[in-house]
């Protein structure tokens, strides 16, 4: 299994990371990680190069940042990540979020934000990985707008049901996580979305299961066995392609 969206950067894994990435090794193929603030660039940059050709690293600016990130820092941020784009394997996240920014204010700044980043996907020629959270409808038309039907955008934990015909048309793929076990949602989505157009993640450290500390990249076969469960197929059969999506939708030089 491939878990495509995690959090190795996190505090919660300064103390014992090495020792998770070693455990991730015996089990997964592959990881993702997804630094979301500029601050961290640096030291996700060197984590994916600790362990080259099993951690993939991308590269963006969270949108809940908004409000703590002046514009020039966003410019340092997004110079940074285009400095290091040989080092990377997609833009993200980046996107809106509607739920923890409510002020119109700060969200038309989200939107210069995101607008920024899929431009720099699109300058970068990678894959672009979209959080959208309450704000569906205005990150799919800024998608839209900025030519990303039928290009390469992952929608990390996307939740939205009556959205999810137009990101199947529009030809994106969805990433389903451990939440899948708590939301009807989510399990309608992985009902509806063909197996093709789905990877597996995590978002580790959140969503920690029960006699956890923290959630970790293996909690990726939790969405695994439940997607194989709600579509009558086998886990070998989810695993197999959702890893094979995932390394041809992030061009994963695996070793």
């Amino acid at each position: 299994m491939i878990d495509c969206h995690c959090h190795l950067e996190q505090k919660d894994y300064e103390q014992d990371k090495e020792y998770i990435i070693e455990q991730c090794k015996q089990e997964l193929k592959a990881i993702v990680t997804c630094s979301a603030h500029p601050k961290d660039i640096g030291l996700s940059v060197d984590i994916s190069k600790s362990h080259e050709g099993f951690i993939f690293l991308a590269l963006g600016i969270h949108p809940t940042y908004i409000k703590e990130i002046t514009d020039d820092e966003i410019d340092e941020g997004i110079r940074e990540i285009e400095e290091h784009s040989k080092d990377i394997v997609a833009i993200g996240e980046a996107g809106l979020d509607y739920y923890w920014v409510k002020e119109q204010e700060w969200q038309e700044k989200q939107k210069i934000l995101f607008k920024k980043l899929v431009q720099l996907a699109k300058k970068l020629n990678k894959p672009l990985i979209i959080h959208s959270r309450n704000a569906s409808e205005d990150t799919i038309s800024i998608l839209e707008q900025e030519g990303m039907k039928g290009k390469k955008v992952l929608m990390h934990l996307f939740m939205d049901r009556k959205n999810l015909a137009k990101v199947i048309e529009n030809g994106w793929l969805v990433s389903i996580g451990p939440s899948i076990n708590k939301s009807k949602d989510i399990k309608k989505i992985a009902k509806d979305m063909p197996l093709k157009n789905i990877l597996l993640e995590t978002d580790s450290p959140w969503f920690q299961q029960e006699n956890q500390k923290y959630g970790t990249p293996l909690n990726v076969k939790i969405p695994c066995e439940k997607i194989a469960e709600i579509k009558h197929i086998t886990i070998r059969e989810v695993e197999k392609q959702t890893d094979l999506n995932a390394i041809s939708f992030f061009d994963l030089k695996i070793r």
